[in-house]
C-alpha cells in the first residue's frame, strides 16, 4: 500500500456518499484543534468504505503512521493482522474499515503514546459510522475504544472486560491492543492468544467469507 492509498480510500470508496466524507474530512482539516497538522499537510488518517463489513476502531495513529499515511503500518499492525488471521491486502481491502479514537498521531508520552483527544470520537466518530451501512462487527482495541463504545457494559477493568468478550457479541469484540509495549499483559495472560484470538479469526473469517 503507497503512501497516498489511505487518502485515496478516503475519497473514492464511498460511491455516492463521496461528498459527504469530504465535507468531514475537510471539517477535521479546518478543526482549529488540528491547526499543527493542517499547516504540516497531515491529513486525517484513516480508512473508509460504505461496503465495509468490519469496523476497526483503534487508539491513534503512532509516529511511523504519521509519516506514511498508512494505518497500523507498524508492529502493532503487524500484530493486530496475524491476530484477525487475514493477510495486509485484506486489511487494507475495501471490507476493513479502520476508524480510531483520534486521527491524529498525538504526541509522545513519557511511556507510550498520549491518549487520543476526545473530540474526535465525541464530534466526528457517528457521521462517519452512518456511512457504512454494511457493519457487521466492529473491533474495538485497547481502553480508549472499549470504555468510549462500552461504556457502563465494560467490566471493572479492561482485562476482565476483553475476558468476557462474549458478553458484547455480535456488534463489539473488545481486544487488547497489539502493541509491542503491551508484552507484559501478554505474557501474564495467555488465554488471550489461545482462546480469544482464535474465536476472533473465527469470527472475521465468517463475516469476509
Amino acid at each position: 500500500m503507497k503512501k497516498a492509498d489511505t487518502i485515496i480510500n478516503i475519497k473514492e470508496n464511498c460511491d455516492n456518499k463521496n461528498t459527504s466524507l469530504e465535507e468531514i474530512i475537510e471539517k477535521l482539516k479546518k478543526d482549529e484543534r488540528n491547526k499543527k497538522f493542517s499547516q504540516n499537510a497531515i491529513p486525517p488518517i484513516l480508512q473508509i468504505d460504505s461496503g465495509a463489513k468490519i469496523l476497526i476502531i483503534g487508539q491513534a495513529p503512532g509516529k511511523k503512521v504519521e509519516e506514511t499515511l498508512i494505518p497500523f503500518n507498524d508492529k502493532s499492525g503487524e500484530k493486530l493482522i496475524s491476530w484477525l488471521g487475514i493477510n495486509k491486502e485484506i486489511f487494507y481491502s475495501k471490507d476493513i474499515a479502520i476508524m480510531p479514537m483520534d486521527f491524529y498521531y498525538p504526541g509522545k508520552a513519557k511511556t507510550g503514546d498520549l491518549p487520543p483527544r476526545a473530540f474526535i470520537a465525541q464530534e466526528y466518530h457517528q457521521d462517519i459510522i452512518r456511512m457504512m451501512p454494511n457493519i457487521k462487527l466492529t473491533i474495538l482495541i485497547g481502553k480508549y475504544s472499549i470504555f468510549y463504545y462500552l461504556k457502563n457494559k465494560a467490566k471493572n477493568n479492561l482485562t476482565e472486560t476483553v475476558k468476557h468478550y462474549k458478553d458484547y457479541l455480535p456488534e463489539y469484540f473488545p481486544i487488547v491492543h497489539p502493541s509491542p509495549l503491551n508484552f507484559r499483559w501478554q505474557a501474564k495472560n495467555p488465554w488471550f492468544e489461545n482462546e480469544v484470538v482464535p474465536k476472533l479469526q473465527e469470527i472475521v473469517k465468517r463475516i469476509l467469507n
